[in-house]
């Protein structure tokens, strides 16, 4: 279904939700939304791939509507790993259960309704998934939800984190922004809808400067922390337990 969330006239009184109505559009909005989003899923995927270790579990923490969970079940076939989606919003895990069957991959997954402002044991990890999601979780509970992956990650996992991120500069910033709403409205937003959009998530998500990002990885206990993707106001960064 088309995302046409923002299309209203009325003044935006709500943050953005993830309920029923944001799930049933969330895949086109991602996919307009998130440059190079494609690629990014894909390089998730063969991030994975590589750090994933036999008889362990991967999760993806945030997993919305499962499209990464897919990919990462894909990725991984033929591999005795099993997949962990773990999201708050009961719409969003429908939306993914239902698509994991369709797959046929379901059997190999679960699903676990849980916020990850406080976030569920991990035992036996060794690839977590942060797709766009650590900018969701308030600030003052990032290092304590970076601090429960790490410790739930075998020896030699990984996190692989995706982030809207602030640059240093506020000019650079501005502009950056502007950027990023020019590539919006390629996409096919108006004005309208990439400002209602924009009010909506002002106090939901708040992002980091990613040497900010950087640092509440090195305090969490990853020793290993390189950027492997970034365009414009959006980072990729893997973090590694050595």
């Amino acid at each position: 279904m088309n995302d046409a969330l923002f299309r209203r006239v009325a003044p935006i009184r709500d943050d953005f939700k993830f309920d029923g109505d944001t799930a049933e559009v969330f895949e086109d909005m991602l996919r307009r939304s998130i440059p190079f989003y494609g690629e990014l899923q894909a390089m998730t995927a063969e991030l994975a791939r590589r750090y994933a270790q036999d008889g362990s579990d991967v999760y993806d923490l945030g997993c919305s509507t499962g499209t990464t969970m897919l990919l990462l079940a894909k990725a991984l076939s033929g591999r005795r790993t099993r997949i962990v989606g773990v999201d708050a919003s009961a719409a969003m895990l429908e939306k993914a259960r239902r698509k994991l069957r369709r797959a046929r991959v379901l059997r190999r997954c679960r699903l676990v309704r849980a916020d990850v402002n406080a976030p569920p044991a991990m035992p036996n990890a060794s690839v977590a998934v942060l797709n766009l999601t650590l900018h969701f979780v308030r600030p003052v509970n990032r290092e304590r939800l970076l601090a429960a992956v790490f410790k739930g990650l075998r020896r030699g996992g990984c996190l692989i984190l995706t982030e809207k991120i602030v640059p240093e500069d506020s000019i650079v910033a501005r502009d950056f922004v502007d950027l990023y709403h020019a590539f919006k409205a390629r996409q096919g937003y108006s004005r309208l809808e990439i400002d209602r959009k924009r009010e909506a998530l002002e106090n939901v998500l708040i992002p980091y400067r990613v040497e900010e990002n950087r640092r509440l990885l090195r305090r969490s206990g990853f020793q290993v922390v390189e950027e492997f993707f970034r365009w414009y106001n959006f980072c990729g960064l893997l973090a590694v337990k050595r």
